[in-house]
């Protein structure tokens, strides 16, 4: 009896045990679940746009000691385009405390900005980051926000040049920018005109800021008809590449772009700071501040790497040859 009595006691107390360690079990789990940091990621573009640029962040967070789902986690908002949806995805960031704020453009930022004074915030953008109000200075930027700065307002000049190389006798230039991002698109006008001004090319000025004014804009060139177009670096045109593209080549348009994203989708060519390279940095600066480091004592990174990319199908395709000026000095031509 005193054995079987001791035997019930000791499964008894095996049983409580066992089932006290199955309730902690998943109390354990979460409460290292929730030591994880957490990046959140704010945006224009849609996921399918970012693909690329979160797999170089994920090398430059590699570089750092952090791997995606294992000792860190990713938290997407995304406005697809709207602009409007900033301030309440922001907030809801704040909301769920994520570790670090990572802002794709001017306008998620400036959103990323409004929103919290202390949870660091990492950006990257192709307008000045001082002019914009983002940080007191590039060396020393002060509060919770620092970031990449890829110069597409300083690569406008350079970005006419090259089109007028590969489009000798063009004369009008037709450039596309988006309204909604205000500052921006007066920025690229102003460096464009002078730009133009200075290379004796006349300007036409189009603004969309919507797919239905994409259209419209280029309806446009039926009674216009200039001898290229100029689209501006945007999040929004990024996201409506394809679109773009195929109005350009409906209407024989030669155009230029901001970035390899456009000319891989059948682009002509594209003249910019290497994006992988800027959201590598992007995701080094992010597990920097993981590890501990202050926004405020990282300075601003700017661009130094930068690429020509031609679509030679779609040059021919517009009856152009190539000059081999610019051939000489592509990145990467592609067949």
């Amino acid at each position: 009896m005193t054995l079987g009595l001791r035997g019930a006691m000791r499964r008894r107390d095996f049983i409580t045990l066992m089932s006290g360690a199955t309730l902690a079990w998943p109390l354990a789990a979460r409460a290292q679940q929730q030591t994880i940091p957490v990046i959140g990621f704010l945006s224009s573009a849609s996921l399918e746009t970012l693909a690329h640029r979160i797999s170089a962040i994920r090398l430059g967070l590699q570089e750092i000691g952090y791997v995606d789902g294992k000792n860190v986690v990713f938290e997407f908002r995304t406005a697809s385009s709207d602009y409007d949806k900033f301030s309440a995805m922001a907030a809801d960031l704040v909301r769920r405390k994520v570790t670090v704020i990572a802002a794709f453009g001017p306008p998620a930022a400036l959103a990323a900005k409004a929103a919290t004074a202390t949870i660091p915030i990492v950006f990257i953008v192709g307008s000045d980051p001082v002019g914009l109000g983002l940080v007191a200075s590039l060396n020393r930027p002060g509060g919770n926000l620092t970031g990449i700065n890829f110069f597409s307002g300083e690569l406008v000049a350079k970005r006419l040049e090259l089109l007028h190389e590969m489009v000798p006798g063009a004369a009008r230039i037709a450039v596309l920018v988006n309204p909604a991002h205000a500052r921006a698109a007066e920025n690229t006008l102003r460096d464009t005109e002078t730009a133009a001004r200075a290379m004796g090319l006349q300007i036409q000025v189009l603004k969309a800021s919507t797919s239905g004014e994409i259209n419209a804009a280029f309806a446009t060139f039926v009674r216009e008809r200039p001898d290229a177009v100029f689209v501006s670096l945007d999040p929004f045109f990024s996201s409506r590449r394809v679109q773009i593209v195929n109005l350009a080549s409906y209407h024989r348009v030669p155009a230029t772009y901001g970035n390899r994203d456009i000319v891989e989708a059948g682009g002509l060519m594209s003249y910019g700071a290497s994006l992988t390279d800027a959201n590598r940095q992007m995701g080094v600066y992010a597990g920097r501040i993981l590890r501990g480091a202050k926004p405020a004592d990282l300075p601003v990174v700017q661009a130094t790497k930068f690429e020509l990319v031609i679509n030679n199908t779609t040059a021919r395709m517009f009856g152009l040859t190539v000059p081999p000026s610019l051939l000489a000095i592509a990145d990467e031509v592609i067949e």
